[in-house]
């Protein structure tokens, strides 16, 4: 009887194990898919115990392939075959005609380009976007991914939500969970997000076009994220296919290329697996407790924080309310007239903050004595303003003036507050007895409190059970403080390696650790936290999480008792401190409590914002989505005391057309134009040419463009480029101009003045990527603006060809620059106006540093509305008449926008009611070094600093939050 050989293909990826038996025809004969959950090797025996159930007398060729399956294939001598590779054999021979592949795993996801030359695109530093991303969403939402996919296919719209970091999104989930959004909604956006990730961050520059195909679990299983992908690509039913075995493709792929392997009876697969050394050496720290009695000294230390306790069902008296509604979790705390907690709770939200506080409110109700009376109530955190609609909460405080309140209350000259929460680290320093420096998490939100509760439910264990487990680890293992979804491999790598629960608990805490200390407070030195420390947070109740931070810094923190209630103890202690009517909701009211959500689109202005609208059955209502309060009825004098806003005003104001013969040209209004379009305007009208002006950014222009993206590393304005290239060749303009200017004007305030090498020369740049441009379709002259003869000459020879004289250039170069020499005039007269009438009103006035693209609103994401809605007045860094005196600095002040930046927060630092808030873009290399410059300069005279990160998607939440501590630390100091 001849034997039978077959092709076994095994796909260890990430998070599962794919196998996959071919017959010598390749017909599949057998197929699995199984999670894994770091049990690499037993389930590969498991799969394959399978296999021998039903080909026990066969022989097989074997390949693995996968993230994990080259070190696991190496340990038990199997051959391997890159995974791209594997997935390229299956492509050609099931689907030769594929443009285009798509393939979204575990932890990884990657674009294949396989016409006009083959390509591999795959996800770098950071793992958002992937499968293990989906599945914390749906961990979020308290629902598994089946009904996640449901849900999103009930769906009427989307959010944009940010899909490039795991936290993150959940921070901007949360939100829209606590502005009441649908749960339907917020499905649909997570699947809307990671399409978005995946085109933007991968395809860089090269379209994803023809026939597309779509592989791996997720779009295998995901239903709505199916769609997502099909509409982000705007893909018909002949382009986007989806396999029926795109599960298992790449192991497909692996058994197609066992095909050149030797054979092997299952009797020497088995041997091969249990011959497998899965152990090797790894990086370990000093335990966090050598002994029990080490232990119990910490505990003794710290039970001197505690508080005093009253029994609510007794009480007689006035009591005072406070609710935190954080990104995760709702506390609550209810205190007497000496300050006793009579009652407390901390739960997990379930995305549902209304109803779990609604259950809690009733509960204290029914328990407490007849004759305690709710004086006075306060919310905090990121429902702050919903809770208080909804459940008439009288007052409202930022949440980083909440914690300061409790901390001082245990340690009254606290220097240095730190808070690690579910989603956000706050820390800020205390200086005279006010909040100084802020800082939140901004460039990665690993480390927070969801960070070790996802590897916690990942393991099989509670956050309790979890975090004792590490106190007496022998070993606790290095495992850095990368991005949440990468140490997902991290943790199994050394679960393959050998380390145990213990240590890998305590690793876990001390990464938690390093991430707050280098990645967010960004320490130089541990002195400069000062010796008086208040530890928060609920992250802080985990005793190894407090251990890892006393030991990094050398110094005995301060963690009360009540560690993860600060923020509402701080809230209940501002109820008190203020006093009120007694407005909070009746116990009658809550047992009738009830609420409408309805969506809705607000048309005040051009940015229609997407509205969630709640309606109360008490008569209040909470209006959500609105980057400004025009919905709210909070504007009254319509922006007039916002800087940006009458900028973007006077470059919406279009010159009259001058008989338009000579064509129509096209000015994206991005980068240098948000400038110098007032020049450009003025030369290309006075020359008889019709002028097409891009408008102001949106997400969906944006979205038109970054297909020709070419890296997801370059800052979001840049990006945004590409959608007004878009709009304009739709406009079917005879060409686009933007020139390439080494230099900026010359404003003799730095060494040089030099561009930002991005608005310089990005004209180079996108012509190489929007295949629609050529030469005759995309000018782009090398000039320096300043240098009059020399621009004269090369405007004339690069539009010759349109019949303008050499003279008439000249003349309208003239023009365009007195022009643009009014624009300015017309900014400096502006910002004196509003700096004098809101003084004369006594508002607070914010100098928002920045570069000339930061006013376009989806760049900054209305920022100075937020601002305005908080009757703030807004002053730009190019709207101050500085002095004639050129300072000296201590950088290498070579950037026209920075000089300008430091001018502007030397003069803001002089002004006793002018305070500095700076937008950085995200990722910016020199935007850091300027920022670092700029805080030393405001700091230096004793004032305040906060910087705002923007990128593609910000959480407008967490923004509010720091402005308004920004502006109660302001108020504390005065």
């Amino acid at each position: 009887m001849k034997k039978e050989i077959l092709s076994l293909g095994v796909d260890v990826g990430s998070t599962t194990v794919k196998m996959v038996v071919l017959s010598p025809s390749n017909e599949v004969l057998f197929s699995s898919y199984d999670r894994h959950y770091s049990k690499v090797k037993e389930t590969v025996e498991k799969g394959l115990k399978e296999i021998e159930k039903r080909f026990s007398h066969s022989f097989f060729k074997v390949c693995f392939t996968g993230s994990a399956g080259l070190g696991f294939s190496e340990r038990s001598h199997f051959p391997f075959l890159q995974e791209v590779v594997a997935s390229y054999k299956a492509i050609e021979k099931r689907y030769p005609d594929t443009d285009v592949a798509v393939e979204l795993g575990g932890e990884d996801a990657k674009i294949i380009f396989l016409t006009g030359g083959i390509e591999e695109r795959m996800n770098g530093q950071c793992a958002g976007g992937t499968g293990a991303f989906i599945d914390q969403m749906a961990t979020l939402l308290d629902v598994d991914l089946k009904t996640l996919d449901e849900l999103s296919l009930k769906a009427e719209r989307h959010f944009p939500i940010a899909s490039r970091c795991g936290v993150f999104a959940k921070s901007d989930i949360q939100s829209l969970l606590n502005q009441g959004a649908k749960k339907e909604e917020i499905a649909s956006s997570i699947f809307y997000a990671v399409a978005d990730q995946t085109v933007a961050g991968l395809s860089q520059g090269r379209p994803i076009e023809g026939k597309v195909l779509f592989l791996g679990g997720p779009l295998f299983f995901l239903s709505g994220l199916k769609k997502a992908f099909v509409d982000v690509l705007a893909l018909d039913e002949d382009s986007a296919y989806f396999p029926k075995d795109a599960d298992i493709f790449v192991a497909l792929g692996a058994a197609l290329g066992a095909k050149e392997e030797r054979e092997m009876s299952l009797e020497e697969i088995f041997s091969h697996l249990s011959n497998a050394d899965m152990h090797s050496s790894l990086k370990q720290s000093e335990p966090l407790f050598h002994n029990q009695e080490e232990y119990d000294e910490f505990i003794r230390k710290h039970q001197d924080f505690s508080l005093s306790y009253g029994d609510i069902s007794t009480y007689e008296g006035k009591a005072y309310l406070g609710i935190d509604e954080g990104s995760t979790t709702t506390k609550i705390v209810l205190l007497g007239e000496h300050e006793e907690i009579l009652y407390s709770h901390y739960e997990g939200n379930k995305g549902l903050p209304i109803e779990g506080i609604v259950k809690e409110l009733k509960h204290i109700y029914e328990i407490s004595s007849p004759k305690l009376q709710i004086v006075s109530s306060a919310a905090t955190g990121y429902g702050e303003d919903l809770i208080k609609s909804s459940l008439k909460v009288e007052h409202g405080l930022v949440e980083t003036v909440a914690h300061y309140k409790a901390a001082k209350h245990f340690c009254p000259d606290v220097s240095f507050v730190i808070d690690i929460g579910g989603q956000d680290i706050k820390c800020f320093k205390i200086h005279n007895g006010a909040i100084d420096s802020i800082m939140l998490n901004e460039a990665c939100s690993s480390g927070c409190g969801s960070f070790l509760q996802t590897f916690a439910v990942a393991l099989g264990y509670s956050i309790d059970e979890f975090a004792k487990k590490g106190l007496f680890a022998p070993h606790p293992v290095e495992l850095g403080s990368r991005c949440t979804v990468f140490m997902n491999s991290s943790v199994k790598e050394a679960q393959r390696e050998g380390a145990s629960i213990e240590d890998i608990s305590a690793g876990l805490s001390i990464s938690v650790i390093k991430n707050a200390l280098y990645k967010v407070i960004r320490i130089h030195n541990k002195e400069e936290l000062g010796k008086k420390i208040v530890c928060q947070g609920g992250t802080f109740l985990n005793n190894a999480v407090l251990r890892a931070f006393e030991k990094e810094i050398g110094v005995e923190a301060i963690r009360p008792s009540i560690s993860g209630l600060m923020g509402a103890y701080g809230a209940a202690l501002y109820a008190k401190e203020k006093g009120g009517e007694g407005k909070l909701i009746t116990y009658e009211e809550l047992k009738n409590f009830s609420y409408k959500s309805f969506s809705s689109v607000c048309k005040a202005c051009t940015a229609h914002c997407a509205l969630t609208i709640l309606n109360f059955g008490h008569g209040a209502s909470f209006i959500s989505g609105n980057k400004c309060g025009k919905p709210e009825g909070k504007l009254s004098k319509v922006n007039a005391l916002d800087m940006y806003h009458q900028k973007r005003k006077l470059l919406s104001q279009r010159l009259p057309s001058n008989n338009p013969k000579r064509g129509k040209v096209g000015l994206p209004l991005a980068l240098v134009n948000y400038e110098q379009l007032p020049f450009w305007e003025a030369f290309f009208t006075s020359l008889s040419f019709e002028v097409v002006v891009s408008p102001f950014s949106s997400r969906e222009l944006y979205r038109s463009g970054q297909k020709s993206i070419p890296s997801d590393t370059a800052c979001y304005p840049a990006k945004l480029m590409h959608g007004h290239i878009d709009y304009l060749l739709k406009q079917k303009v005879d060409f686009i101009f933007y020139p390439s200017e080494t230099y900026n004007l010359n404003e003799h305030r730095g060494d040089n003045h030099f561009n930002c090498p991005v608005v310089a020369y990005y004209g180079e740049l996108i012509k190489q990527n929007e295949p629609r441009l050529n030469k005759e379709t995309f000018l782009d002259p090398f000039i320096e603006l300043e240098a009059r003869n020399k621009t004269i000459l090369a405007l004339y020879e690069t539009l010759k060809r349109y019949g303008v004289s050499f003279s008439e250039v000249k003349k309208s170069y003239d023009y365009a620059y007195k022009n643009l020499k009014d624009y300015k005039e017309k900014i400096y007269d502006l910002g004196e106006k509003i700096l004098l009438e809101a003084r004369r009103e006594k508002k607070k006035i914010i100098l928002l540093l920045g570069r000339p693209y930061h006013i376009d609103p989806e760049v900054s994401h209305g920022l100075d509305k937020l601002l305005d809605s908080l009757s703030v007045a807004v002053l730009s860094e190019d709207s101050i008449r500085f002095s004639s005196k050129k300072e000296k600095r201590k950088v290498l002040n070579q950037w026209t926008y920075h000089a300008r930046l430091y001018d502007a927060a030397s003069w803001a630092s002089e002004q006793k009611d002018v305070e500095v808030v700076q937008l950085v873009s995200f990722g910016c290399g020199v935007d850091a070094v300027t920022s670092d410059e700029v805080r030393r300069i405001v700091e230096e005279k004793g004032r305040l600093y906060t910087q705002i990160k923007i990128d593609e998607i910000n959480n407008l939440g967490a923004i509010r939050i720091r402005l308004r501590s920004l502006l109660s630390a302001v108020e504390e100091k005065e």
